[in-house]
């Protein structure tokens, strides 16, 4: 039985129930994503609806954000818990109810098998990505905004073993 959801999308201490992709190619590459009229990259993530196991959610976002079906690709893993990150305040929205002050996702890590040409960063009517690029296993450590870097290194040091495992 699944019981990897939530019945709010904000927990009761302020965390919004989300998940983060990490998609990799053969050569062990990662997808990285470039936010719509912005200089900021990040993988893709998205929000886990009330009562939606995160595996759903994952394929949601995939198709919603980059336009790929579950065809598209192979879960290699997923992170054994919830990765927390803080908003920095100035990114708090205060009048909200109830109050968010941060992200917790469960992490999918992915093996691209299509098509690069099925890449659809338009598959939405608010598409989120204007552009997009294979980068190094380690390279969105240091180039995403810095309040997620943590939550980034947490998770592709837990995928890491998981590549290899694979032979990527």
């Amino acid at each position: 039985m699944r019981t990897d959801f939530s019945y709010s999308n904000i927990d009761a201490d302020g965390f919004r129930a989300n998940v983060g992709i990490v998609l990799t190619n053969e050569a062990g590459k990662l997808f990285w994503a470039k936010r719509i009229g912005m200089d900021a990259w990040q993988f893709p993530q998205g929000g886990i609806r009330p009562k939606e196991h995160s595996e759903v959610a994952m394929y949601r976002e995939l198709k919603e954000e980059i336009g790929l079906l579950p065809e598209h690709v192979e879960i290699i893993g997923c992170t054994r818990r919830w990765l927390r990150y803080r908003l920095p305040q100035k990114y708090i929205r205060k009048h909200s109810k109830p109050l968010c002050c941060g992200q917790k996702q469960r992490w999918y890590l992915l093996k691209f098998i299509g098509s690069e040409n099925s890449v659809r960063l338009d598959s939405s009517d608010s598409p989120e990505f204007d552009h997009w690029r294979w980068v190094n296993y380690w390279d969105p450590v240091s180039e995403v905004i810095s309040f997620k870097r943590k939550v980034y290194k947490q998770a592709l040091r837990e995928f890491e073993y998981l590549l290899l495992k694979n032979g990527m």
